[in-house]
């Protein structure tokens, strides 16, 4: 009896996430513009790059991985200011801080959702603008590797600026500043990661750190940020 009451919460919680993912990726689908935005500003940094430095492929080849994991970060920047703005001004966020269901795993499901909207498409594109900087192919599949594991701390992170800087005037700037020290580890671990492979190190204490950087961000940014909406919204 007992373990069918915690079968089917755990079956409510699960179902409470897929629909919080759903709902956002719809609404991200009708908002088609916002999404481009962060691919086309993606794609125009890291390959106005090789056209700065010039054509010199060691110095391209070494600086590969910086310039895609910093377009990544400042692409990501870029869409953490409608985490949760569309659903402040339509009222639904208070809404959902009413609901009886956990505020934690709603705004993990909003987390998840915005990973797969502006995370994992840059993961998808990072092999092909990496060839713009002669990458071995050893190299992408790590870069590969560290955009998985980064990217979701990145949207996880900046949950939590999003929050606590939700409705404040100027709020864009107060994010950047409250994100961008936060994701200093994440950017030198993915971009070390890259470069040891280059260098003939080992890679795995790179990756080890990000996915422990990963498995805390899942466990505590949630609550975190369920936090700092509620101090927003007082």
């Amino acid at each position: 009896m007992i373990e069918d009451h915690r079968d089917m919460k755990k079956s409510t919680m699960f179902d409470l996430l897929v629909l919080v993912i759903r709902r956002d990726l719809v609404l991200a689908m009708r908002r088609r513009a916002d999404v481009l935005t962060t691919l086309i500003f993606f794609v125009m940094v890291v390959s106005l790059f090789p056209l700065g430095v010039g054509p010199e492929m060691d110095m391209l080849r070494k600086m590969a991985a910086g310039v895609l994991w910093v377009a990544a970060l400042l692409s990501s920047m870029l869409s953490l200011g409608r985490l949760f703005s569309a659903d402040y001004l339509d009222g639904t966020l208070e809404q959902m801080m009413l609901a009886p269901q956990s505020l934690s795993m709603l705004v993990l499901g909003k987390m998840a959702a915005h990973w797969m909207v502006s995370g994992l498409p840059l993961v998808m594109l990072a092999p092909v603008l990496g060839l713009q900087f002669d990458m071995p192919v050893r190299e992408i599949g790590v870069l590969i590797a560290g955009l998985l594991l980064g990217t979701p701390i990145l949207s996880m992170v900046g949950a939590i600026g999003a929050a606590l800087t939700l409705g404040l005037r100027g709020g864009g700037v107060l994010l950047s500043l409250l994100v961008l020290p936060l994701c200093i580890p994440v950017l030198i671990f993915g971009a070390g990661a890259v470069e040891a492979v280059s260098s003939g190190l080992p890679i795995a204490s790179h990756l080890s750190l990000l996915g422990a950087l990963l498995v805390l961000s899942l466990v505590f940014t949630p609550w975190v940020t369920a936090q700092a909406l509620r101090i927003s919204m007082e």
